[in-house]
């Protein structure tokens, strides 16, 4: 136990040492960490699940891949205004090695020249949370932080200062998971009036309230879109997508281990939120001839191969796979189904 402490208080002090020379940017680095991402965000904690995410939109190219840091069991992080990208994987270290969300912040500002120019919200696996908005960040900017619902928003550069408030307000009034009431909060902000240059990219991460050790399963939305002209209603479009194909995950897995009534309800789900993706009901035929209910796959297979003929040169495919039986009569029924 005291060992153990050591050695995190060891790594700690080293970051510590690293810090400044990771903020003091050369020549080389100032053009990155001088981005400027001016726009809004929000981290959160779902107080129910404990999942982390961050949400934010911009008029800059690729927002997602400099604003929005989270590792599950671990912290969110959203950097931005002129932005320093190096505030989100050095928040979430300070926060990995048990450091609260409030003492990363101070740690990193504290070491950074720029900080009168940034504008960071940092939250913990706790839910503890803080953010800063630099006195030089360009008006209007504020942010908001509910300590008792474990999120803040934050915005700079915006067509006027209701913006961050009309983002809080959306959040504590909205229902569902955590990734849609974070997307209800991006939508008040553009209704609000949102960024003054406009709307170019927009990006959502939520990962696991406990890491399971499979950080690839753990991240439950990573979605980025990275130029459009209506980037909050496409983010809003995948999340959903994203949400039929968890479904689909779900019931690939059930596969695998014979669960065909589990996987069965899973495609069925997938279906039902994302009708359009023919790949969806495709599988859906396949788990229910699988498992007996040839009668009820073969209406589904009718459909398909209307919609997309290609999907039937896949059926014999999958004999040899097991993922359909080797069962002479039934693939020939179901290739029977195409017109």
């Amino acid at each position: 136990m005291c060992a153990r402490k050591k050695i995190s208080l060891s790594i700690f002090g080293s970051i510590l040492v690293l810090v400044p020379a990771i903020l003091q940017a050369d020549e080389s680095d100032a053009v990155v960490s001088r981005r400027p991402v001016n726009t809004y965000s929000i981290v959160a904690r779902d107080t129910k699940t404990g999942e982390l995410g961050v949400a934010v939109q911009s008029h800059w190219f690729s927002v997602g891949s400099v604003v929005p840091w989270a590792e599950a069991g671990v912290g969110a992080v959203a950097t931005q205004s002129l932005v320093d990208p190096a505030y989100g994987p050095l928040g979430l270290e300070f926060m990995r090695l048990g450091r609260s969300a409030p003492d990363a912040l101070k740690a990193v500002l504290a070491s950074d020249a720029g900080r009168d120019v940034r504008q960071v919200a940092m939250i913990d696996a706790s839910g503890q949370v803080s953010t800063h908005t630099g006195s030089k960040c360009i008006a209007e900017a504020g942010h908001i932080i509910d300590a008792d619902l474990q999120f803040s928003v934050q915005a700079n550069l915006m067509a006027n200062d209701q913006v961050w408030p009309a983002m809080a307000k959306a959040y504590r009034e909205s229902d569902g998971d955590l990734a849609s009431r974070m997307v209800a909060a991006l939508e008040a902000a553009q209704d609000a009036g949102g960024d003054i240059r406009g709307k170019q990219s927009a990006a959502l991460i939520v990962v696991a309230g406990k890491p399971s050790g499979k950080p690839w399963a753990d991240r439950l939305f990573d979605i980025r879109i990275e130029d459009h002209p209506r980037p909050i209603q496409e983010l809003k479009r995948l999340v959903q997508l994203q949400r039929a194909y968890r479904h689909m995950n779900a019931g690939d897995l059930a596969i695998e281990h014979g669960q065909f009534d589990v996987a069965t309800r899973e495609y069925a789900a997938a279906v039902k939120l994302a009708p359009h993706i023919v790949e969806i009901p495709f599988w859906q035929a396949v788990t229910l001839a699988s498992s007996d209910q040839l009668d009820d796959a073969l209406p589904i297979f009718r459909e398909v191969f209307e919609r997309e003929p290609v999907w039937a040169k896949l059926v014999p495919k999958l004999v040899a796979s097991g993922l359909l039986p080797d069962d002479k009569k039934m693939i020939a029924a179901i290739l029977s189904q195409q017109k």
